[in-house]
């Protein structure tokens, strides 16, 4: 699935980042890569995403988290 897909309050883990050059760059810039634990804070479907990982909060635009596949994490 991809990082879209996950409603708010769940965690993730990032499977793998589709892209190109650019795009892979700037995501991994930020710190997120494959194996990389992600909390979704908030996911309102017209707004960008607002993630938390690695002690840092994101906002990712919806293309860029359609790039982004995850396994969602059960508690």
């Amino acid at each position: 699935m991809s990082l879209s897909e996950v409603r708010e309050n769940n965690d993730a883990v990032i499977t793998a980042i589709n892209g190109d050059t650019r795009f892979m760059s700037r995501i991994t810039s930020i710190g997120l890569k494959p194996g990389c634990k992600v909390s979704v804070i908030k996911n309102d479907s017209n707004r960008p995403m607002l993630v938390y990982s690695r002690d840092t909060m994101i906002a990712l635009n919806r293309r860029e988290c359609a790039g982004i596949m995850v396994e969602e994490v059960t508690a």
